[in-house]
C-alpha cells in the first residue's frame, strides 16, 4: 500500500481536488443532518418531503446532464466553479426562504444534497480529471484517497452539525430549532464560498486538451512507466469487447469534442446503467437524510447524539475506503464489489427488526455504513479501465446522472410510507434492490476482473 507516497508525490491539482471533495462533503454532511428535519420544521408532511427530495434530484439529473456532456468543451474548470457558486447560493436562500418553490428553484438549479452523497456534476467532472492526471497504475491510490478524503468531510460535517445546533440552543443564540437549521445552511454557504477559490485555483493542466503529464526522472522506474504510457497515449485507454479487453491508441485528438460515443462504449454503459441504476434505486429508498429522520422519530435522540452517530457511521466508511483498495487488488474491482456490497445490503435489511434495542441498531448500521463504500474504488478502477479516455467524462457524467435519475424515485415511496408509519419498509427495499444490481454485476462484467488485475498490478 502506498497510500503515503502517493499523498507526498500527488501533483498540485489532484491536491486541490481533494481539497474540493473534503468541503464539498463536509457541507453536505452539515445539510444531511437537518434537511429533512428543517422541512418538516417548515410544515411540510412527509410525503411532500418525499415529492422535495425527489423533485430535487430529478432537476439535478437534468443541470447535471448538460454540464457534464458539455464540460470538456466549455472547460472542466468553469462547469465546476459555476457548481460552486450555485451551492453557495443554495445556502444563502434555505437561510433566509421557506417558501416550498422557491426552495426547490434553488434546491434544482443550485446544489443541495437530499443525502450526504454527491449531487451535481462535480463528482464525474472531478474523476475524469483524476483519470487525466493519473497513470494508470496510480489510480487505485489516488481514487481511495479522494474517495476518504469526502468520507471524512461528511463525517465531520454530520458531527459539526449536531455540535453547532447544541451550541447555539445553549446560548440561546436561536428562537427555535428551526432557526438552529437555518445557521447551518449559512455555514453551508461558507465552506462552498472556499471551494470556488479552490475551483479557481485549478491549473489548466486539468483539462482535456492539455495532454499533462508528470515530470519524468529518467532513473524512476515508475516514471519510466509512466514515459512509456505517454508515448502511447495520454492515458491506458483499456476497451472491453463481448469476452476480452485491449488497448487503443488515442492517436485522433480532434475527436475529443465529438459528440458521439463510439460504440463500444455504448455498449458497456448500456450494461453498466442497468447495474448502477438499480443500485441507486436501492439505495435512494434510505438516504442518510431518512436515515437521521428515522433515529430521531423511533429513539427521539438528541441533534448532538445524531452527529454523533453519523459522524461514526461516516468515520467508519471512511476507515473502509483504504481497504477497498486491497481488496480491489487482490480479487479484480467486480469480486471486490461482490464481497462489500451484498453484505452491505444485508445490513441493511437487518436494521428494523432492532427497533426496540438502540445498540443494536447502531451496531447493524455502523456494519451497514462499514462495507457500503468499500464498492467505491473498485466501481471507479472498472469504469476507468473499461472506457477510452475520450470518452471517460460523459460515461461518467451519465452514470452519475442514471444513478441520480434512478435514486429519486424511492424517496417518494419513502415519504409516503413514512407518513403511514412505515419508514422501516424502506431499509428492506434498500437492501433487496442493491443484492439484485450486484447478481446482474456478476452475471455480466465477472469475466474481465483477471485482465484488469493483470492491467494495473503489471504496472503498480
Amino acid at each position: 500500500m502506498n497510500i503515503l507516497k502517493e499523498i507526498r508525490e500527488a501533483p498540485r491539482d489532484i491536491r486541490l481536488l481533494w481539497a474540493s471533495v473534503f468541503l464539498r462533503l463536509l457541507a453536505y454532511g452539515l445539510t444531511n443532518q437537518i434537511l429533512t428535519l428543517f422541512l418538516n420544521g417548515i410544515n411540510m408532511k412527509e410525503d411532500k418531503i418525499g415529492w422535495f427530495m425527489s423533485l430535487t434530484l430529478i432537476g439535478d439529473v437534468l443541470c447535471s446532464y448538460v454540464l457534464t456532456w458539455y464540460a470538456d468543451s466549455w472547460g472542466r474548470r468553469k462547469v465546476l466553479i459555476y457548481g460552486s457558486v450555485m451551492m453557495f447560493l443554495s445556502g444563502i436562500v434555505f437561510t433566509l426562504n421557506e417558501n416550498f418553490h422557491i426552495l426547490l428553484l434553488f434546491a434544482i438549479f443550485g446544489v443541495i444534497s437530499p443525502s450526504s452523497d454527491e449531487v451535481g456534476p462535480f463528482k464525474s467532472i472531478e474523476e475524469s480529471m483524476i483519470a487525466h492526471l493519473s497513470p494508470n497504475h496510480k489510480r487505485p491510490e489516488v481514487y481511495a484517497m479522494h474517495a476518504l478524503i469526502g468520507t471524512v468531510g461528511s463525517a465531520l460535517g454530520a458531527i459539526m452539525s449536531g455540535g453547532f445546533i447544541d451550541l447555539l440552543q445553549y446560548f440561546n443564540l436561536a428562537e427555535n430549532d428551526l432557526q438552529c437549521y437555518k445557521y447551518i445552511f449559512l455555514l453551508y454557504s461558507f465552506f462552498a464560498f472556499w471551494k470556488i477559490i479552490i475551483m479557481i485555483s485549478l491549473s489548466e493542466k486539468t483539462e482535456l486538451d492539455s495532454h499533462y503529464h508528470e515530470p519524468i526522472d529518467e532513473t524512476s522506474e515508475d516514471n519510466n512507466l509512466m514515459r512509456q504510457e505517454a508515448m502511447v497515449n495520454d492515458e491506458m485507454a483499456p476497451l472491453l469487447e463481448e469476452s476480452h479487453l485491449r488497448h487503443h491508441d488515442e492517436t485522433d485528438h480532434s475527436a475529443t469534442h465529438n459528440d458521439k460515443l463510439s460504440s463500444e462504449t455504448v455498449h458497456i454503459l448500456m450494461r453498466l446503467l442497468v447495474i448502477f441504476m438499480i443500485d441507486s434505486l436501492g439505495s435512494g429508498f434510505m438516504t442518510s437524510s431518512w436515515m437521521v429522520y428515522y433515529y430521531k422519530r423511533i429513539f427521539k435522540i438528541s441533534s448532538f447524539a445524531l452527529g454523533a452517530l453519523f459522524f461514526c457511521t461516516q468515520f467508519v466508511m471512511a476507515s473502509s475506503t483504504i481497504p477497498s483498495t486491497i481488496i480491489a487488488r487482490l480479487f479484480g474491482p467486480v469480486r471486490a464489489t461482490l464481497l462489500v456490497q451484498v453484505p452491505s445490503a444485508i445490513f441493511s435489511i437487518l436494521i428494523p427488526f432492532a427497533q426496540n434495542h438502540l445498540w443494536l441498531s447502531v451496531l447493524l448500521l455502523n456494519f451497514h455504513f462499514g462495507t457500503t463504500a468499500m464498492d467505491v474504488t473498485p466501481r471507479q478502477i472498472l469504469l476507468t479501465n473499461l472506457i477510452k479516455p475520450k470518452d471517460l467524462t460523459r460515461v461518467m457524467g451519465i452514470v452519475n446522472i442514471g444513478k441520480t435519475f434512478a435514486r429519486c424515485i424511492g424517496p417518494i415511496f419513502t415519504g409516503m410510507l413514512a407518513k403511514e408509519g412505515y419508514l422501516w419498509l424502506c431499509y428492506i427495499f434498500s437492501g433487496s434492490l442493491i443484492i439484485v444490481a450486484d447478481s446482474i454485476l456478476a452475471c455480466s462484467f465477472l469475466h474481465v476482473d483477471k485482465i484488469i488485475m493483470k492491467q494495473i498490478n503489471d504496472r503498480h
